[in-house]
């Protein structure tokens, strides 16, 4: 079982990777009780290079209604997408991957702290400023950490992460994969409540990560 793994594949300014966010912590917990480990993958929502339109937050502050109404998850509706945003998730991708080499650990941490300051904060996660302000929050030496998330490695490691999920066929988010033996296992590829997706890892614990 020891090469057992979930991965996660997502976008932090994904909404609906907001919304299934206590979905994933549920399901990690219970993967953990069999000493199945979580991987980390994003996959690149949005790689704008213009300011939204006003027609464009209307259109995506609906999807984040309708988030808010499968999930129950909050969002700040009247400070998000602040006037000026460009939506590019590249920098948040990659300020996930800068944690994952510095402190696999400290992941989980920063991806809470980067929803919750996109979703109910207002802030704008393509400033580097307000990444390293959220990494050093989690624990990150903020040195540490902009030389790392400025450095070529990670620019080239943020785009082979794209690469691989669009590699899988992967183009929507959230998915959850299981990892075993005999390849990957879909076990969602968007947002799906707990009590339908629990009896999925159940069946995959059941067979597919016990005899990996």
């Amino acid at each position: 079982m020891s090469d057992a793994r979930l991965i996660y594949v997502m976008d932090p300014l994904c909404s609906w990777c907001w919304g299934f966010a206590p979905v994933l912590g549920a399901l990690v917990e219970q993967a953990a009780t069999l000493g199945v480990g979580v991987e980390l993958r994003v996959g690149g929502l949005r790689r704008e290079q213009a300011s939204l339109t006003p027609a464009q937050r209307v259109r995506i502050l609906g999807y984040w209604q309708a988030v808010n109404a499968a999930s129950g998850q909050l969002f700040d509706f009247q400070r998000g997408l602040p006037p000026g945003f460009v939506y590019d998730t590249e920098p948040a991708c990659r300020a996930l991957l800068t944690a994952r080499r510095l402190d696999e650990r400290r992941v989980w941490a920063l991806l809470q702290a980067i929803q919750q300051a996109f979703y109910q904060q207002g802030e704008d996660l393509t400033q580097t400023r307000v990444l390293l302000a959220l990494a050093e929050q989690v624990g990150f030496s903020r040195r540490a950490f902009a030389e790392h998330f400025d450095s070529p490695a990670l620019h080239q490691a943020t785009e082979a992460d794209f690469a691989w999920v669009r590699d899988l066929g992967i183009s929507g988010f959230p998915t959850l994969l299981g990892a075993g033996a005999s390849g990957y296992a879909l076990l969602t590829n968007g947002y799906q409540p707990l009590e339908q997706l629990q009896p999925l890892l159940q069946r995959w614990l059941a067979h597919g990560a016990v005899h990996a």
